[in-house]
């Protein structure tokens, strides 16, 4: 054993690399005193090690609950190392963690686990081509509610169906020879519904939704004109095939002109009733339905029963609409069951489709989390005012103002100013308001209020806004690409005040899950009194929908039918899906 004399200083750190004592233990191993012992101690520290790298790896390992919220530093960190080491290296953009007062608002580890929602999403896509698509859910607050199994299997089913059928496929040529010949004869393998690019923003994102339920309450395939800048906001839903109607679809260059003296408007082949074959069934390859609010009684029959079976085997539908049209789908005998497997609680339609379906580009999303890391991460609570004014002339408005400052202040969303004491930080917890208008002027006048003055409950308020336009622009696609990112931020606050007939806000709060207060319409440019209401669910509101009964043919209160289809809260005639317990 000459070799482990070689060491001139055995105990000197600097030159012993046997940490873990194993050389003592050999070197020693020649003296007969005390060699049990120093054996027996050698097998009790290995078993202590043992012991206590199982100890350890099981509480890494093991799951928290599903609501559970990480309070301990150390865990916290120990688990976002894990994690992060399991994420794909193509999440680039890297979201802080929003720590609230008792950690409230921090996506949980099985949030961070669920990049799919519930199987809400399917599995598969390329994430660098969609950085949005997986990362949202760190962004969120875990879902309140589930996505029903059905509702999974029916969208995995859909997508199966879309990859079989979509452009260029075989199905696809096939199916736009009929169209090209105008003639319809004999079944096909597969049917189309092609949405036209229409209106602002919100209006399409929310049409687009309804026409993809449409789709796939009937198994049809959503095929989805690009417009000037869909393909610049909103990444691929569907796996391997695209949703984007092909550039040389025949029809394409007509879109602009289809309204309702177009020759395969539905509501005009109704009144000249020169539409159907002698079994009753449309015998043209397409039709076209018109669904903005202008529409008349016969294009408003789209949504009988008997209609939607003389539409069912036409294989090409084109539709152009301004409308939200879900609550009308629900009021259908023959989708309803359908309607209640995929949906149990009627109030998560959009919530549900929403998510599903619109995921910012990775142009949109870098806005969206730079604003949201920069400004909104840090707060205890973000609170969301989105504003629209209906009302002529050059803003803000001191009504309008007023308004928003007595709602906020009512419901104790924003805590009152003192004007007498002293300009003092009498506690750390803060609050981000999150201001989105066409006007600054709203914005100023909320920040210099809490710049001026403490609050009387001590807490910090700051107030941003991304960015005041002046007019809507919807023509112009950078201007599109704000208020997307402004829609999806005003999504990821926690509290959210909104504004009357505006589908910029019903967007905000169903991809958010928020029930927000609505800022009532204000009449002869006075703020109303009460300011604000809370609605009844977050779904968005069908601003014109048909009254009419399709069984005694007459006009009937779409709204008094069924129990989970209501008025709107911000406008009388609107219908907006509610769950059953909900009340006006």
């Amino acid at each position: 054993m000459k070799r482990l004399r070689r060491n001139p200083d055995e105990n000197d750190p600097g030159t012993n690399s046997d940490l873990d004592g194993e050389g003592l233990f050999l070197r020693d191993q020649e003296r007969k005193c005390g060699l049990s012992s120093m054996r027996l101690m050698g097998f009790v520290a290995v078993a202590l090690m043992v012991v206590s790298v199982v100890f350890s790896v099981s509480l890494v390992l093991q799951d928290p609950p599903s609501d559970g919220v990480l309070e301990s530093g150390k865990e916290a960190r120990l688990l976002d190392v894990l994690e992060a080491s399991k994420e794909e290296k193509v999440l680039e953009l890297k979201p802080h963690k929003v720590v609230g007062p008792v950690d409230d608002y921090a996506p949980s580890f099985e949030a961070r686990k669920d990049k799919l929602l519930g199987g809400l999403l399917a599995a598969g896509f390329d994430e660098r081509s969609c950085v949005s698509r997986y990362q949202s859910v760190l962004y969120r607050k875990e879902l309140l509610h589930k996505p029903s199994p059905y509702l999974i299997s029916r969208l995995r089913s859909y997508e199966a169906l879309h990859k079989r059928c979509g452009p260029y496929s075989e199905s696809y040529n096939k199916t736009l020879e009929k169209l090209k010949t105008k003639h319809h004869l004999g079944s096909t393998d597969c049917n189309y519904l092609v949405w036209i690019s229409f209106s602002g923003l919100g209006n399409r994102i929310l049409t687009l939704a309804s026409a993809f339920l449409y789709a796939l309450l009937t198994n049809r395939v959503l095929l989805v004109d690009p417009g000037a800048d869909m393909i610049d906001l909103f990444c691929e839903p569907f796996p391997e095939v695209s949703w984007f109607l092909p550039s040389d679809f025949p029809l394409k260059s007509q879109f602009n002109s289809f309204d309702q003296k177009s020759p395969h408007c539905y509501g005009r082949m109704l009144k000249n009733s020169t539409f159907a074959n002698s079994t009753g069934f449309i015998s043209s390859s397409s039709v076209y339905l018109h669904l903005v609010h202008d529409y008349d009684d016969q294009d408003k029959l789209f949504f009988c029963d008997e209609d939607q079976t003389s539409l069912k085997d036409v294989p090409w539908l084109i539709m152009k609409t301004d409308n939200y049209f879900v609550p009308s789908l629900f009021l259908i005998p023959s989708f309803e069951q359908e309607l209640s497997n995929l949906f149990p609680r009627k109030e998560t339609v959009f919530h549900f489709l929403g998510r599903y379906l619109f995921h910012p580009t990775n142009p949109v999303w870098g806005l969206i989390t730079r604003y949201y890391q920069a400004y909104l991460a840090k707060a205890d609570e973000r609170i969301g005012i989105q504003i629209r004014v209906f009302d002529t002339g050059t803003g803000p408005f001191q009504h309008v103002l007023d308004q928003i400052i007595a709602c906020v202040l009512k419901e104790n969303l924003l805590p009152e100013i003192s004007r007498e004491k002293p300009i003092i930080n009498h506690s750390q917890r803060s609050k981000a308001v999150l201001v989105t208008s066409l006007s600054a002027g709203y914005f100023e006048k909320i920040r210099d209020m809490y710049w001026e003055h403490p609050t009387v409950t001590g807490e910090v308020i700051s107030v941003y806004q991304p960015s005041h336009e002046e007019h809507q622009q919807t023509e112009k696609s950078f201007h599109n690409r704000k208020a997307w990112a402004e829609m999806y931020l005003l999504s990821l606050t926690d509290v959210l005040v909104t504004s009357s007939w505006s589908t910029f806000g019903y967007v905000a709060q169903s991809l958010g899950g928020l029930n927000p207060w609505i800022l009532y319409k204000p009449e002869k440019r006075t703020a109303p009194d009460p300011p604000c209401r809370r609605v009844m669910s977050m779904e968005p509101c069908f601003h014109a929908p048909p009254f009419y009964d399709c069984k005694a043919k007459r006009g009937i209160d779409t709204g008094a039918l069924v129990p989970h289809v209501k008025h709107c809260e911000d406008m009388s005639w609107g219908l907006k899906l509610v769950d059953n317990e909900s009340k006006l």
